[in-house]
């Protein structure tokens, strides 16, 4: 009996290349532009990303919603995007692989040497463009705070900052907070 030649059937690359970094074993990636990238965060950024989350909890809770870095797909590009902090309504996060940018309430990005830049462009640029409705940009290199909001094609049509790290940032509705970051720095 002669072994026969498997066949694949043909799908898209987009496709592929995300059922592929949904199966790697040991430490999660993500897709920027079609670039496979590891994601492991330093502690400083975990921290970051930790006085956020601890501001934002009790209104989270309150709106019925989760936080995390869970995963978020932007069909038709080839992005897969874990972001260092995203509110989403706990109905949809329940049992969920991915959601989208649109999902979500903010999407949070903490910058480190390595991506400081796909934070600041590329990210900026995709979240809008999928409907992200508020984009909290941390960027550590230069000790500022950016929120853009108001999604469209171009881009965000309002952006509040770059406020130094130690000023507040105001966290429209549905947060309606204000964010302090003397901690981030």
């Amino acid at each position: 009996m002669s072994a026969q030649p498997h066949s694949y059937a043909a799908v898209d690359p987009e496709t592929a290349l995300k059922y592929a970094i949904q199966h790697v074993r040991g430490d999660r990636v993500q897709i920027v532009e079609g670039v496979i990238e590891p994601v492991s965060p330093s502690w400083d950024h975990e921290t970051a990303a930790d006085v956020i989350r601890e501001q934002i909890g009790p209104v989270v809770r309150r709106l019925g919603c989760v936080t995390g870095s869970g995963d978020l797909d932007l069909p038709g590009s080839s992005n897969w995007f874990v972001p260092d902090l995203a509110v989403v309504p706990r109905d949809l996060a329940k049992g969920a692989g991915a959601l989208l940018p649109e999902q979500t309430l903010l999407v949070v990005e903490v910058t480190s040497d390595s991506n400081a830049d796909t934070d600041r462009t590329v990210k900026r640029r995709r979240y809008a463009e999928y409907g992200a409705p508020l984009y909290l940009l941390v960027d550590r290199q230069e000790r500022t705070c950016t929120l853009f909001a108001e999604p469209g094609e171009p881009g965000y049509t309002r952006v509040t900052g770059p406020h130094p790290f130690g000023v507040p940032v105001p966290l429209p509705e549905p947060l309606a907070m204000e964010l302090d970051t003397s901690g981030l720095g």
